[in-house]
């Protein structure tokens, strides 16, 4: 009996890389997010809301017609609570303008923040120890 024969692989041609971006003359890198935040932002007075990183926020209705393309992700994103962390990471925007963002529609009442849930301390050990030796007399 003999061996089969295997044949061998020959290494694929791999497509050459795409060329890379044009710099431009002057030496300068292009901007990477044309927006500036004070756009996407959008307040006068600079006001802001005490918000944390774990406040939850939720959408009270849905986004208006006269909604900014920000404001309106914000409020279809959370028909469920969201923290503001979780907003901040979703919609690619720092913190500092988040809470901008969030400080408008809370003014606008269409947004409500809430504080974080806090799970219930686990009971005493000795309490639950008691409560056993309780019921093993029973």
């Amino acid at each position: 009996m003999t061996p089969p024969r295997r044949k061998r692989r020959q290494p694929r041609q791999l497509p050459p890389p795409p060329p890379p971006p044009p710099k431009p003359a002057n030496g300068e890198q292009p901007p990477r997010n044309p927006e500036r935040l004070y756009t996407i932002a959008g307040s006068a007075d600079g006001g802001r809301a005490e918000l944390d990183l774990v406040t939850l926020i939720v959408a009270r209705s849905a986004p208006p017609p006269a909604a900014s393309p920000e404001q309106a992700a914000v409020l279809r994103l959370c028909t469920a609570p969201l923290s503001v962390a979780e907003l901040s990471a979703y919609l690619q925007l720092p913190f500092s303008a988040m809470t901008v963002l969030i400080t408008e529609l809370i003014t606008t009442e269409l947004v409500q923040a809430r504080a974080p849930i806090v799970r219930q301390a686990v009971p005493d050990r000795s309490l639950l120890e008691a409560v056993m030796h309780g019921l093993q007399r029973l």
